[in-house]
Protein backbone atom coordinates (compact mmCIF):
# COMPACT_ATOMS: atom_id res chain seq x y z
CA UNK A 1 0.00 0.00 0.00
CA UNK A 2 1.34 3.43 -0.98
CA UNK A 3 0.60 6.77 0.62
CA UNK A 4 -0.77 9.26 -1.90
CA UNK A 5 -1.02 13.03 -2.02
CA UNK A 6 -3.60 15.07 -3.89
CA UNK A 7 -2.10 16.91 -6.85
CA UNK A 8 -5.50 18.40 -7.62
CA UNK A 9 -8.51 18.27 -9.88
CA UNK A 10 -9.04 19.48 -13.42
CA UNK A 11 -11.70 19.26 -16.07
CA UNK A 12 -10.92 16.96 -19.00
CA UNK A 13 -12.08 18.51 -22.27
CA UNK A 14 -14.10 18.14 -24.45
CA UNK A 15 -16.26 15.92 -22.21
CA UNK A 16 -16.09 18.34 -19.23
CA UNK A 17 -15.29 15.36 -17.00
CA UNK A 18 -13.41 16.23 -13.77
CA UNK A 19 -10.31 14.19 -12.93
CA UNK A 20 -8.75 13.78 -9.50
CA UNK A 21 -4.98 13.34 -9.75
CA UNK A 22 -3.11 11.63 -6.92
CA UNK A 23 0.63 10.94 -6.72
CA UNK A 24 2.62 8.56 -4.59
CA UNK A 25 4.27 10.39 -1.71
CA UNK A 26 7.37 8.20 -1.95
CA UNK A 27 7.20 7.14 -5.58
CA UNK A 28 6.75 8.18 -9.17
CA UNK A 29 3.28 6.90 -9.99
CA UNK A 30 0.24 9.09 -10.54
CA UNK A 31 -3.31 7.84 -10.16
CA UNK A 32 -5.97 9.63 -12.25
CA UNK A 33 -9.56 9.06 -11.12
CA UNK A 34 -12.56 10.44 -13.03
CA UNK A 35 -14.98 11.97 -10.54
CA UNK A 36 -18.21 13.95 -10.42
CA UNK A 37 -18.35 17.73 -10.61
CA UNK A 38 -19.78 18.13 -7.09
CA UNK A 39 -16.91 16.16 -5.58
CA UNK A 40 -14.40 18.01 -7.77
CA UNK A 41 -15.76 21.29 -6.43
CA UNK A 42 -15.55 20.03 -2.83
CA UNK A 43 -11.92 18.97 -3.29
CA UNK A 44 -10.94 22.19 -5.10
CA UNK A 45 -12.59 24.37 -2.44
CA UNK A 46 -10.72 22.60 0.34
CA UNK A 47 -7.39 22.78 -1.51
CA UNK A 48 -7.90 26.50 -2.06
CA UNK A 49 -8.87 27.07 1.58
CA UNK A 50 -12.30 28.42 0.62
CA UNK A 51 -14.87 28.16 3.41
CA UNK A 52 -18.46 28.23 2.18
CA UNK A 53 -21.05 30.12 4.23
CA UNK A 54 -22.76 26.82 5.09
CA UNK A 55 -21.07 23.43 5.49
CA UNK A 56 -20.88 21.21 2.42
CA UNK A 57 -21.72 17.52 2.72
CA UNK A 58 -18.10 16.57 3.43
CA UNK A 59 -17.85 19.25 6.13
CA UNK A 60 -21.05 17.92 7.66
CA UNK A 61 -19.69 14.36 7.63
CA UNK A 62 -16.51 15.54 9.36
CA UNK A 63 -18.61 17.22 12.06
CA UNK A 64 -20.83 14.14 12.49
CA UNK A 65 -17.80 11.87 12.90
CA UNK A 66 -16.45 14.17 15.61
CA UNK A 67 -19.84 14.50 17.33
CA UNK A 68 -20.09 10.71 17.52
CA UNK A 69 -16.68 10.54 19.16
CA UNK A 70 -15.08 8.61 16.32
CA UNK A 71 -11.81 9.29 14.55
CA UNK A 72 -11.12 8.81 10.86
CA UNK A 73 -7.61 7.35 10.67
CA UNK A 74 -7.08 6.98 6.95
CA UNK A 75 -8.65 6.61 3.55
CA UNK A 76 -7.80 3.67 1.30
CA UNK A 77 -8.37 3.26 -2.42
CA UNK A 78 -8.87 -0.46 -2.39
CA UNK A 79 -9.94 -1.75 -5.78
CA UNK A 80 -10.56 -1.08 -9.44
CA UNK A 81 -13.26 -3.17 -11.09
CA UNK A 82 -14.55 -2.63 -14.62
CA UNK A 83 -13.26 0.94 -14.64
CA UNK A 84 -14.76 1.86 -11.26
CA UNK A 85 -12.54 2.71 -8.29
CA UNK A 86 -13.52 1.64 -4.77
CA UNK A 87 -12.40 3.10 -1.46
CA UNK A 88 -12.98 2.73 2.23
CA UNK A 89 -12.89 4.99 5.23
CA UNK A 90 -10.89 3.45 8.10
CA UNK A 91 -11.95 4.59 11.56
CA UNK A 92 -10.56 3.95 15.02
CA UNK A 93 -11.34 0.44 16.22
CA UNK A 94 -10.67 -0.79 12.66
CA UNK A 95 -14.19 0.14 11.57
CA UNK A 96 -14.35 0.31 7.78
CA UNK A 97 -16.96 1.95 5.60
CA UNK A 98 -17.14 1.56 1.83
CA UNK A 99 -17.08 4.87 -0.02
CA UNK A 100 -16.35 6.46 -3.37
CA UNK A 101 -12.74 7.63 -3.74
CA UNK A 102 -13.87 11.18 -4.54
CA UNK A 103 -15.90 11.48 -1.31
CA UNK A 104 -13.12 9.75 0.63
CA UNK A 105 -10.48 12.18 -0.63
CA UNK A 106 -12.70 15.21 0.01
CA UNK A 107 -13.19 14.01 3.59
CA UNK A 108 -9.51 13.09 4.08
CA UNK A 109 -8.47 16.61 3.07
CA UNK A 110 -10.85 18.13 5.62
CA UNK A 111 -9.84 15.81 8.44
CA UNK A 112 -6.13 15.77 7.59
CA UNK A 113 -5.66 12.01 7.38
CA UNK A 114 -3.47 10.05 4.97
CA UNK A 115 -4.72 8.66 1.69
CA UNK A 116 -3.43 5.24 0.63
CA UNK A 117 -3.81 3.18 -2.53
CA UNK A 118 -3.48 -0.58 -2.78
CA UNK A 119 -0.50 -1.69 -4.86
CA UNK A 120 -2.82 -3.69 -7.13
CA UNK A 121 -4.73 -0.49 -7.99
CA UNK A 122 -1.50 1.39 -8.72
CA UNK A 123 -0.21 -1.49 -10.84
CA UNK A 124 -3.38 -1.47 -12.91
CA UNK A 125 -4.14 2.25 -13.20
CA UNK A 126 -1.02 4.08 -12.03
CA UNK A 127 0.94 6.15 -14.54
CA UNK A 128 4.58 7.11 -14.57
CA UNK A 129 5.02 10.46 -16.23
CA UNK A 130 8.36 10.68 -18.05
CA UNK A 131 10.63 13.64 -17.31
CA UNK A 132 9.64 15.42 -20.53
CA UNK A 133 6.03 15.36 -19.30
CA UNK A 134 6.90 16.85 -15.90
CA UNK A 135 6.28 20.22 -17.55
CA UNK A 136 2.68 19.09 -18.10
CA UNK A 137 2.35 18.33 -14.39
CA UNK A 138 3.64 21.84 -13.62
CA UNK A 139 1.07 23.26 -16.04
CA UNK A 140 -1.56 21.20 -14.24
CA UNK A 141 -0.48 22.74 -10.91
CA UNK A 142 -0.64 26.22 -12.45
CA UNK A 143 -4.13 25.40 -13.71
CA UNK A 144 -5.16 24.39 -10.18
CA UNK A 145 -3.92 27.71 -8.85
CA UNK A 146 -6.10 29.59 -11.33
CA UNK A 147 -9.26 27.46 -11.25
CA UNK A 148 -12.38 28.56 -9.40
CA UNK A 149 -15.28 26.47 -8.08
CA UNK A 150 -17.55 27.85 -10.82
CA UNK A 151 -15.39 26.03 -13.38
CA UNK A 152 -16.78 22.74 -12.05
CA UNK A 153 -20.44 23.65 -12.25
CA UNK A 154 -22.28 21.83 -15.00
CA UNK A 155 -24.20 23.57 -17.75
CA UNK A 156 -27.48 22.63 -16.06
CA UNK A 157 -26.64 24.32 -12.73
Amino acid sequence: MSEMRVVGVRVELPANQPILLLRETEGERYLPIWIGSVEATAIALEQQGVRPARPLTHDLLKDVIGALGRELEQVRITDLREGTFFAELVFDGDIRVSARPSDSVALALRVGVPIHAEDSVLQEAGLIIPDEQEDEVEKFREFLDSVSPEDFRGADT
